[in-house]
């Protein structure tokens, strides 16, 4: 067949031959495949590429849009491109900085000479829409590592340029749209026409960047208030700025230079302040009838490093904190609900034996001695191992779990008798101003880790069953946690530098035959513009050591 190549689709299971060369973008328009709305990225042999990316090769092609992760991180990149092209044209002077997802949108922040106003939010969304509507290409280009700092800086992109340095690649890529150079760490769209959905918002003295809703594409994401959440963010951000401890590049400089030992212990003081004072606020409310103290947060966000140490800091607060953790009363994993595709459903309230659960609680309260179980992740079954409780005087319950905030969970028990401490990893360091770190990305690679070091798990066993456990924190977890007493931020400034060189090994024993390779190369590639730091450095109390191990706190 000479210069022809042969491609395997996916979405529609079928074959046919293209001249090489061929864009994946041709490929989807004759392959007549049907997604919900338009493409925005394709699996190439399970690797994620653009649509502009050129087959030479016979290829397995999946194509993906805005429903699939992938698209829409994809969506998002373009869209944010075009917000930061909208401030250069309109405020060159300006300096955006793209924090986090939030409120199911993106928070941003403007810095101007002057406050920000309605006015100016209202011209850059319609400078955003002149922009999208002028239909122009998303470029990406390959150029020498040197070249690459010198062009972000003649663009005053010093942190894109910092963050090069620190990295030490001989090529580097960035992106450009028109007359404005950037880099966005992944695939974008074709074009800004591909961009059909947005909007721009004054929220909280910044931006909401509001994105189309995955599972309804004709539609914004609907608007979630998380007031407490952005305090949260800014509390750690601020102190990283002041500090210029605010992006990668600044994280690898200190890494570089010697200094990283002053930084653990710095974050390490700053989670156990914060511990104390809600310690402190526990033992104010306790004065006043609260016996139950409920620690909820997602998968992997360090709640059961979090409660050990809320119960020593409560100890130096003259009470007795009994701890119990709900994942110990896990019904047995043949008896565990199963999700919609047959899989065990982890994630659900129900996978908890809340009679039995209550059973206990109910003793306990009243003054008896009660056994309590234990969950053998690696059998799947509950145990006894001669662990008991009893409640002795100035004693506070203290129950960890995703679903200890669910009005579920205590059906009898007054809500002024509780207390609730919402736990996530909130990262705050971000790759640079246009870059954030999805806080996602972060409980994902320390569940990769602790996952294969304590439970038996390697890292496809659990990227398989990711969307599973995000599917039920949107459903189960999530909807609770604006109701928090106080929120804990769990992320360290620099655990992803300490986490890569445990979790590189693993994530490259992912096959690129399995569908989870894509997510895998993904988060590989994000690691490698950390700079490494031995786990060593971390004290043996830090709540990193949950995931990496050496914890002086038995699990």
């Amino acid at each position: 067949m000479g210069d022809t190549i042969k491609v395997y689709c996916k979405n529609n299971k079928t074959y046919k031959r293209f001249a090489a060369g061929t864009s994946l973008l041709d490929i989807y328009e004759a392959m007549h495949v049907r997604l919900p709305g338009k493409p925005a990225c394709a699996r190439v042999n399970n690797k994620t590429e653009p649509l502009n990316y050129i087959c030479y090769r016979s290829k397995d092609v999946e194509f993906a849009g805005i429903d699939d992760p992938s698209g829409m991180r994809t969506y998002v990149r373009s869209l944010c491109f075009v917000l930061v092209k909208a401030v250069r044209d309109l405020f060159p002077e300006g300096k955006l900085q793209i924090e986090h997802a939030l409120s199911r949108g993106y928070y941003c922040e403007l810095e101007l000479h002057r406050a920000l106003t309605e006015e100016d939010v209202s011209a850059l969304k319609q400078q955003m829409q002149r922009i999208i509507d002028a239909g122009l290409p998303f470029q990406s280009v390959e150029e020498q590592t040197p070249e690459v700092i010198r062009l972000f800086r003649a663009n005053g992109l010093e942190d894109k340029a910092l963050l090069l340095e620190t990295v030490g690649d001989v090529y580097s890529k960035y992106h450009r749209l028109d007359d404005c150079v950037d880099y966005f760490y992944g695939c974008l769209l074709p074009g800004t026409h591909w961009i059909y959905l947005f909007d721009l918002v004054k929220y909280n003295g910044g931006l909401l960047l509001r994105v189309p809703n995955p599972n309804a594409p004709g539609e914004l994401q609907p608007y979630v208030k998380q007031e407490k959440m952005l305090s949260v963010f800014r509390f750690l951000k601020q102190y990283q700025k002041t500090m210029n401890r605010d992006n990668v590049a600044a994280l690898n400089r200190d890494i570089k230079e010697g200094r990283i030992s002053t930084v653990v212990k710095v974050a390490e003081v700053l989670q156990e302040r914060r511990i104390g004072k809600i310690a402190d606020e526990i033992r104010r409310k306790f004065d006043e009838g609260v016996r139950i103290i409920l620690i909820a947060g997602p998968s992997s966000s360090g709640k059961t490093t979090f409660c050990k140490r809320l119960q020593i800091q409560l100890l130096a607060n003259t009470l007795r904190p009994v701890g119990i953790s709900l994942d110990d009363y896990f019904v047995n994993r043949v008896d565990t609900p199963l999700d919609e595709n047959g899989e065990y459903d982890y994630e659900t309230i129900h996978a908890i034996d809340l009679p039995k659960f209550n059973e206990d609680l109910q003793r306990i309260v009243a003054g008896e001695e009660v056994a309590l179980p234990a969950y053998d992740f690696l059998t799947g079954e509950r145990v006894y191992r001669g662990h008991s409780v009893r409640l002795q005087e100035n004693a506070v319950l203290i129950m960890e779990g995703i679903h200890a905030m669910n009005p579920l969970l205590l059906p009898s028990v007054a809500p002024e008798q509780t207390y609730k401490v919402y736990v996530s990893a909130l990262t705050s360091v971000a790759l640079d101003s246009h870059n954030s770190i999805s806080t996602t990305d972060n409980r994902l690679i320390r569940r990769i880790v602790r996952d294969f070091q304590f439970r038996g798990y390697t890292a496809k066993d659990t990227l398989s069953r990711w969307p599973s456990v995000r599917e039920g924190e949107d459903k189960w977890i999530f909807p609770y946690q604006e109701n928090a007493d106080a929120m804990f931020n769990s992320a360290m400034l620099y655990e992803f530098a300490a986490l890569r060189k445990i979790a590189e090994p693993i994530l490259k024993e992912v096959s690129q035959g399995d569908r989870e390779f894509s997510d895998a190369h993904r988060l590989l590639k994000f690691l490698h513009y950390f700079n490494y730091i031995d786990k060593d450095e971390l004290p043996n109390t830090s709540l990193l050591r949950e995931f990496v191990g050496g914890s002086l706190f038995v699990y």
